[in-house]
Order: structure tokens, then C-alpha cells, then sequence
């Protein structure tokens, strides 16, 4: 059963990271990542809830502001709002949806997978916004994606120091090892 649950969350991950690897227009970038750092905030607040490590709640609060960093642009671009009212754990994009879903069931099975949900959700996060930023955009669209990604990096690494805490060990898989290194070395 564990084998296929992490056949399946590759697959998630394929098809998440795939969808934001296209190149996509501004406005469908913008939108994407609207939903993608509203997913991190979301599984993060769940998962505080559920095990109390600070590191969650802290990075859900980075988090509340990268999503209103995105929303400010939407705003000022006159774009529609994927994430709208929409309540904890809901997404309008299915594959998000379908990623949020298995993140927060694999961190609810212990504290070392919680973690390990908060790497890959960062991962995640920052091979999307590498990918977003390699086309031409509005600068205060970079400018966004810039202290995204930053945000992203240094996230990155507060799970890592967690997991070392714990004495795990984690499988880079949307990054590749050396990228993941020169992360963790700044």
C-alpha cells in the first residue's frame, strides 16, 4: 500500500509540476501561483494543528503573505481570483486539489512526514518559480516571483533543519540533488 501511495504522489507531482512547466501565460502563472501558495498555507495551518511544531505555523504566516503578494496581483491586473472564497483545502485547479489531498495525509501519519510533506511542498514551489520566471514578465510580476522564490528557498531550509532534528532522511524529487545542495548551502 505505502508503494503505491508514493507511485501515486509522483504522479501528482509530475502532473502538478508539468502543468506549471508549460510555458504558461502571465495571467495563468499568476493564477497557478496563487493556488499553489495557498496550498502551502493551507497544509501548513493543518499540520500545526496536528503536531504543534512552530516551524508550520510560522511558514503558514510566510505563507498567508506570499498568497496576498499574488492576490495584490491579480488585483492590479484586473485577473479573475482561482483561490476567491474558497475555504481551507478547496481548489478550483484539480491537480492542486489532488496534491493537497495526499500532503495532508502523509503528514498526519507522523511527525517525520510532515516534514517531509514541508520539503516537497517547497521543492515544489521553487522548481515552479524557476520555471515561471525563465519567460519575459512584468517586473512587478518578477519582482513577486523573485521574493517567492526567495521565500521558498529560506522555507526550504527550516524543513531541512527539521528533518535533521528529527534524524530522517529525505528523497529530492523535484529537485535535482546538486540544486537542493546549493539551497541548503546558502
Amino acid at each position: 500500500m505505502k508503494r503505491a501511495m508514493n507511485v501515486f504522489l509522483v504522479l501528482i507531482i509530475f502532473i502538478v509540476t508539468a502543468t506549471a512547466s508549460f510555458t504558461m501565460s502571465e495571467e495563468d502563472g499568476i493564477a497557478y501561483m496563487r493556488e499553489e501558495e495557498k496550498l502551502a498555507q493551507d497544509v501548513y495551518n493543518v499540520l500545526y494543528e496536528l503536531w504543534g511544531l512552530k516551524v508550520f505555523k510560522n511558514i503558514a504566516q510566510a505563507e498567508a503573505r506570499n498568497t496576498d503578494a499574488v492576490l495584490s496581483l491579480i488585483e492590479e491586473f484586473g485577473y479573475e481570483d482561482p483561490a476567491g472564497q474558497n475555504g481551507v483545502g478547496v481548489f478550483k485547479n484539480k491537480e492542486l486539489q489532488a496534491l493537497y489531498d495526499y500532503l495532508v495525509e502523509m503528514g498526519s501519519e507522523s511527525l517525520l512526514g510532515a516534514v517531509k510533506v514541508g520539503l516537497l511542498v517547497e521543492e515544489t514551489d521553487i522548481k515552479d518559480l524557476e520555471e515561471l520566471l525563465e519567460v519575459e514578465l512584468n517586473a512587478r510580476t518578477e519582482r513577486v516571483y523573485r521574493n517567492l522564490l526567495a521565500g521558498s528557498e529560506n522555507h526550504l531550509r527550516a524543513f531541512y533543519r527539521q528533518l535533521e532534528k528529527l534524524g530522517g532522511d529525505y528523497n529530492w524529487s523535484v529537485l535535482d540533488f546538486e540544486r537542493a545542495l546549493e539551497i541548503l548551502s546558502k
